[in-house]
């Protein structure tokens, strides 16, 4: 600044300014820049130091300690004594960090996020009720499933006139039996209703040897499985309004869980059943599919403008809530091949 202020006059403002790399505006914006403000002074209603010190001495004395601001007051004017108002004791205890509340309220603890991994069948099962509208008004039918979720393979389900405990844990329990579940291989995934969070349940799971996880408050995303396998029942074109009776409901349960198993292509598993990808069939069929989108681009080579086609492919891993990736762990891999995520 000093030399463009001294070589300005003779070279001029703009020509030393480009000599020495800076903006033209940025000389003349420094030059007439405004002094600092001077600081504020202090009000002299401001208590000293040395009253404040006072002050909170006996806020701390053992007859205050325990006591509001407003109470310290009311006391030291019965005892004819004023050192300050009610709102200049509670900055002085702000200032100290000594305001906070001392009710016992309802904290709510942050709950994070369950990340579960499945990399085949029988690892990892989601479960959830729904109601189904019986024949009136105000009644209803309780359909209780238990689904894969790397297959989406519906291993359990029951239809019950009430959302009960003890029925959730009688499925649970002939469900891992029938599928051969041993200790410490499954973990039952399910969202935060009266059953899924009931003793007999939680029991039940410990003596199975069954790790048991639950959903975050409110947070429908957190078993995305179970709410998709539901919205696929109920929009099936002949699922009914209302069910006649309980029969009626098991009925057409019994008709749909067969076919949502066996006969259902899953948008999400390269378009092959549930039943394909739980049974270890999923590697034959894409390879079977190979063969003919092989033979149709031999065929018509011309009709294929990328290349040859490939089935599409089956997931080798689903996640619940897949682990966010940190910045240290996306430089890391930058250059290498990235995981198929679900």
């Amino acid at each position: 600044m000093a030399t463009v202020s001294t070589m300005g006059p003779q070279l001029g403002v703009a020509a030393t300014c480009g000599a020495l790399g800076m903006a033209v505006a940025t000389y003349y914006r420094r030059r007439s820049a405004r002094p600092a403000p001077a600081r504020r002074p202090s009000p002299p209603r401001t208590l000293p130091p040395a009253e404040r010190a006072t002050v909170l001495e006996v806020l701390h004395e053992p007859r205050f300690v325990d006591r509001a601001p407003a109470e310290v007051y009311a006391r030291l004017l019965d005892e004819g004594r004023y050192l300050c108002s009610e709102r200049t004791m509670y900055r002085l205890l702000a200032a100290q960090q000594e305001v906070r509340e001392r009710r016992a309220q309802l904290r709510h603890p942050r709950y994070a996020a369950p990340e579960l991994l499945a990399t085949g069948p029988n690892q990892l099962w989601s479960w959830d009720i729904t109601k189904l509208l019986g024949p009136v008004k105000w009644t209803y039918f309780y359909l209780y499933v238990i689904l894969d979720v790397f297959s989406r393979y519906v291993v359990g389900w029951m239809v019950a006139h009430r959302e009960a405990a003890a029925l959730a844990e009688r499925l649970i329990a002939e469900t891992c039996t029938r599928h051969g579940i041993a200790p410490g291989q499954l973990t039952l995934h399910a969202d935060r209703g009266s059953s899924m969070m009931s003793k007999p349940v939680a029991l039940l799971l410990a003596d199975l040897g069954v790790t048991k996880t639950h959903s975050r408050p409110y947070v429908s995303n957190d078993n995305p499985f179970s709410e998709a396998q539901f919205k696929t029942l109920k929009y099936r074109p002949d699922f009914p309004d209302r069910f006649g009776s309980l029969l009626d409901a098991r009925g057409f349960c019994q008709a749909f869980f067969p076919w949502y198993n066996t006969a259902h292509h899953h948008s999400s598993l390269g378009l092959l059943t549930p039943a394909d990808v739980h049974n270890g069939r999923a590697a034959s069929r894409v390879a079977a599919r190979a063969v003919v989108l092989g033979a149709a681009h031999a065929a018509h080579p011309e009709r294929f403008v990328r290349g040859l086609p490939q089935p599409p492919a089956v997931p080798s891993a689903v996640w619940i809530n897949p682990p966010t990736p940190r910045p240290t762990d996306v430089a890391d891999t930058d250059h290498r091949p990235a995981p198929t995520q679900h």
